[in-house]
This record gives structure tokens, sequence and C-alpha cells, in this order.
């Protein structure tokens, strides 16, 4: 499944913080233990930043879930 998430015209979004948005994560405690963990990918590599800045474009996949950021004024890819 494909979750879309528009940044609303900010530059970028923590990893962590986007995960707490897309809501596949029950909280920013439970988001910083999976990254750390390695079980969030980053534009098909294993990321294990909490903070990592997301940009529009970019493609985070996390339990089977694949996150899509837009900035609002540009169409994604549909890498997921």
């Amino acid at each position: 499944m494909s979750i879309l998430v528009d940044l609303e015209g900010q530059e970028y979004i923590a990893l962590c913080d986007l995960l707490k948005l897309a809501g596949v994560v029950n909280s920013g405690g439970h988001a910083k233990t999976v990254i750390a963990a390695g079980e969030v990918w980053r534009n098909g590599a294993v990321e294990t930043r909490k903070t990592a800045k997301i940009r529009a474009g970019e493609t985070v996949e996390y339990a089977g879930e694949c996150i899509e950021v837009a900035s609002g004024t540009e169409e994604t890819d549909g890498a997921c």
C-alpha cells in the first residue's frame, strides 16, 4: 500500500516525524525504535538516522507500507 505525504511548503521532514504523520507507528518512541533497529528503508536502502531529513521525491518503507513524499507542487513518480 502507498501513502502520500505532502510537505506543505516545508523543505524536509525528520524521518521519525514522517512515520508518525503517515500513521505507520503509534508514537515518536516507536518510530525511533524501529528506525534504530534497521527496519526502515529510504530510497531502497536501510536508514538508521532517526532525524534524517526526508525531502520531496523520496520514498520510505516500513512494515509493508510505502510512503511517498511530495511538495504539493510536484507529482510523485509512483515508486511504491
